[in-house]
């Protein structure tokens, strides 16, 4: 397969490392300093093209890629509010493909499916409230992580008494706390966020209740994981059509 890379950060180095070894051909990457190559004969000849960037230029690529006839793979974050209905457009009416997801680990995806069934049991224990929080490294600028965002709309979606989630407190790399009010809203999911080393990414969801908790966490040891689960959402999204995401890919 040929691949195309967009952003070429530890996360777009690791990606063609990997999909190298997995016999693939890297025929074309551009990062900031040479966006011209977006309308080079090597990109419009990529079977895919996988995107890691930032929420400001992510949703600017898929419209070049979709423009050369190039499908996206992509785990940039951040650009769904604004962008969103245009992208669903493109994929549904106007055939482009955009495989998206906030987190592409075989193990986040399996613990995605566990907070879905965990928070359809809680929606019968009422006496117990939930929260999510992530850790991140300190270069990470969004907070609430994209993954964390999406732990929370899967818990809302199960929990009749949770209508959102809502940012809590941010914990910076220096130790200093900002952004967190006490009690916050009953009916809507915390989000806490913490920055802290070189982590990859932590995230947990944490029933609690008067008598007892219930917590369930996903703990990334590296970026391989990522890059993987980037590779193999290329491989799928090759023969493949729309809109699509981690679901698709993984039937649990």
């Amino acid at each position: 397969m040929k691949i195309a890379l967009i952003g070429y950060g530890k996360m777009g180095k690791l990606i063609e490392e990997i999909a190298v070894s997995r016999g693939h051909e890297i025929v074309s990457i551009i990062d900031v300093d040479n966006q011209e190559e977006f309308d080079s004969p090597r990109f419009a000849s990529a079977d895919v093209a996988i995107e890691f960037t930032s929420p400001t230029a992510a949703y600017g690529n898929y419209v070049k890629a979709f423009a050369k006839g190039v499908k996206v793979v992509s785990g940039s974050t951040g650009w769904m509010k604004e962008h969103g209905d245009d992208v669903s457009r493109a994929c549904s009416e106007g055939g482009q493909t955009l495989f998206w997801a906030s987190n592409f680990s075989v193990g986040m995806a399996i613990f995605s499916a566990v907070n879905r069934y965990l928070a359809k049991l809680m929606n019968r224990f009422p006496q117990y409230d939930v929260k999510i929080e992530e850790t991140h490294h300190v270069h990470k600028l969004d907070h609430p992580s994209g993954t964390a965002i999406t732990l929370a709309e899967e818990v809302v979606e199960q929990l009749d008494r949770k209508t959102d989630w809502e940012p809590g407190r941010l914990v910076n790399g220096d130790g200093q706390t900002a952004g967190f009010v006490m009690g916050g809203s009953r009916d809507m999911v915390r989000i806490d966020s913490i920055r802290r080393g070189e982590v990859p990414g932590i995230h947990s969801v944490q029933y609690d209740s008067a008598a007892d908790s219930i917590t369930i966490t996903h703990d990334a040891h590296s970026r391989q994981g990522f890059a993987l689960g980037a590779v193999l959402a290329a491989e799928y999204t090759k023969d493949h059509q729309g809109l699509l995401t981690i679901s698709d890919m993984f039937d649990f």
